[in-house]
């Protein structure tokens, strides 16, 4: 990571809820913002903060989520995310997150994420993809 990663930076995106991110056991008028959705969002934004910090050849992995998914968002709507980070310890990074819509806040919480050079992170899974092919 660059030392330009500081506890304090923001960033914020603003993400369409087409078909694909809404739950669909309630039907169509009830198609709203999942969850699983929200949790996937999240990450992208905390993932591309870090990502303008960081070193070539380096990415991050998520680790922790721990959100309120408080409000529904109708399909067709957007939500605003917003990744702040509140710690930075070694290659761990936390975020706070809050999440709205046109109305009202959808989500609090928090997310870390974890900074690591890729060309670890694809020895350390192929190896794993080795392990799982012997069993």
């Amino acid at each position: 990571m660059k030392d330009s990663l500081v506890v304090g930076l923001s960033k914020t995106e603003r993400i369409d809820v087409d078909a694909g991110r809404t739950i669909s056991f309630f039907g169509d008028d009830l198609a709203v913002y999942s969850t699983p959705s929200l949790i996937y969002d999240i990450e992208v934004v905390a993932r591309n903060l870090m990502l303008e910090h960081s070193d070539e050849g380096e990415d991050s992995v998520g680790t922790v989520v721990n959100i309120a998914h408080m409000g529904a968002t109708l399909k067709g709507n957007w939500v605003e995310i917003t990744a702040t980070i509140t710690e930075i310890k070694g290659p761990g990074v936390t975020f706070e997150i809050e999440a709205k819509d046109a109305l009202e806040t959808v989500c609090k919480g928090s997310h870390q994420r974890f900074a690591v050079p890729i060309a670890g992170l694809e020895a350390k899974l192929k190896g794993k993809a080795a392990k799982i092919a012997a069993l």
